[in-house]
C-alpha cells in the first residue's frame, strides 16, 4: 500500500523526530465552516452521520480547506448507546436527548452489546468512502466516547452540564452502574476494533465529564473502564494503531492518565503543558492546548497564544497541537486558517532535524 503523502501527526503520536508540530483541531469538521453549514441546510445532523457520503464529504472539508494534518471522521460519540438499544433525538436548540433513559437494572439488563458491522455499518462504510477521498493524504482518526461520558448522558437522557443524575445513580447503586459501565465499555472496544479493521489510522477516546467527578468516583467510574477499553483494543486490534484519550478537566490525574495504555494524552487549556511533559515524561505523547476561545480574539491574539503552547511544550518529539476542547461554531475560519498556518510556521524551531535528543 501506498505510504502517507503526510505522517507527521502518526510519527508524533509515537514520540519519533518530526520537521515541525502536526496540527488537527477536535470539531474541525463542523459549524464555523460555511461549506459544513451549506450542508446542515439540507440535512438534519443524524442523517449527515447516517449517510456515508456526507460523513466523508464533511470530514475531508478541512483537510481541503485548512491544510490540517489529519481528519478525524464527522460522526457523533452517541451512535453507541444508539446501536446498544436507546432512542437518539438531536434537537437542533436543545442538543442531544434520549427517550428511554437508564434508570434501573432492568434497563441495563436490557440493552444489547452491538455488532458493529450490523448496527453501525454506516460509520464502518463512512470511514472507507473517506480514505478514498483523501488519498492517502493524510491519516484518518476514528473515535468514540469514553464509557463514563456515555454513561452521564445514557443515564441522564440529555447533555445538561453538571449530569447531577448521572452522578447520584452511580453513588447510589454503584453496582448498577457497574453493570452498565461494563456493557459501554465492551461496546466501546468492539466499535473501535471495528474502524480499525475499516481502516482508520489511529482512534480517540473522549471522556468529556470525566472532570465532574471526585477522585474517588473517578478512579472507579471513569479510569477503571478507560483502561479497560484501551486494553481490551490493543490485544483485539488487527494492527497497531495509536490510541489517543482526551480527558477533560482532569489534570490533577495525568499521571494516572498516563497509566492506561493510552499512546497519546489530550489535555484542556487548564493543564499546564510543560508541567504535564514532565510528569509524564517518555510514557506518552501530549496533543493540545490552546483555549478554544482564543480563536474568537483577534488574530494577532492567535499568533500569540498559538506561540506560547509549543513554547510551552519546548524542544522534542511528541507533540501534537490541537485545542483544550473543540472548535466553537462562532469561530471565524480565517482564525482557524491563522492557527494552522502559524502552527507549520512557527513549529520547526522546535525540532532538531538531524539526531534530535532524547527526551
Amino acid at each position: 500500500m501506498r505510504p502517507l503523502e503526510n505522517d507527521l501527526f502518526l510519527r508524533a503520536c509515537r514520540r519519533e523526530p518530526t520537521e515541525r508540530t502536526p496540527i488537527w483541531l477536535m470539531r474541525q469538521a463542523g459549524r464555523y465552516l460555511p461549506s459544513y453549514r451549506a450542508l446542515r441546510e439540507r440535512y438534519d445532523f443524524l442523517t449527515l452521520c447516517r449517510t456515508p457520503e456526507l460523513a466523508a464529504e464533511i470530514t475531508v472539508q478541512p483537510v481541503e480547506q485548512l491544510g490540517v494534518d489529519a481528519a478525524i471522521l464527522f460522526s457523533d460519540i452517541l451512535v453507541i448507546p444508539e446501536a446498544m438499544g436507546l432512542m437518539l433525538r438531536i434537537e437542533e436548540s436543545g442538543g442531544p436527548h434520549i427517550e428511554n433513559p437508564v434508570r434501573t437494572a432492568a434497563d441495563v439488563a436490557h440493552l444489547v452489546i452491538p455488532d458493529p458491522q450490523e448496527k453501525l455499518s454506516y460509520i464502518l462504510e463512512a470511514i472507507r468512502v473517506t480514505q478514498e477521498r483523501l488519498r492517502r493524504r493524510v491519516p484518518l482518526i476514528g473515535f468514540a466516547g469514553a464509557p463514563w461520558t456515555l454513561f452521564a448522558y445514557m443515564v441522564e437522557g440529555s447533555g445538561r452540564d453538571d449530569f447531577r443524575r448521572a452522578r447520584v445513580f452511580a453513588r447510589e447503586v454503584p453496582s448498577v452502574a457497574h453493570a452498565l459501565l461494563e456493557k459501554i465499555a465492551r461496546a466501546v472496544a468492539r466499535f473501535l476494533h471495528a474502524q480499525i479493521e475499516a481502516g482508520v489510522h489511529a482512534v480517540q477516546l473522549f471522556d468529556t465529564w470525566a472532570g465532574l467527578l471526585d477522585p474517588d468516583s473517578f478512579l472507579e467510574f471513569s479510569l477503571t473502564y478507560v483502561r479497560r477499553v484501551i486494553e481490551t483494543v490493543k490485544a483485539a486490534a488487527p494492527r497497531r494503531v495509536p490510541i489517543l484519550l482526551f480527558s477533560r478537566g482532569t489534570a490533577a490525574w495525568i499521571e494516572a492518565l498516563a497509566e492506561t495504555g493510552a499512546d497519546v494524552l489530550s489535555v484542556d487549556w487548564t493543564c499546564d503543558l510543560a508541567r504535564a511533559r514532565q510528569q509524564t515524561g517518555d510514557r506518552v505523547a501530549l496533543q493540545g492546548n490552546l483555549d478554544p476561545t482564543v480563536l474568537l480574539a483577534s488574530p494577532e491574539v492567535v499568533v500569540r497564544e498559538a506561540r506560547k503552547v509549543l513554547a510551552r511544550f519546548g524542544v522534542g518529539a511528541g507533540h501534537i497541537f490541537n485545542l483544550g476542547h473543540g472548535v466553537l461554531p462562532e469561530t471565524p475560519v480565517e482564525n482557524v486558517r491563522r492557527l494552522v498556518d502559524t502552527v507549520k510556521r512557527e513549529s520547526p524551531q522546535y525540532h532538531v532535524q538531524r539526531g534530535e535528543a532524547s527526551r
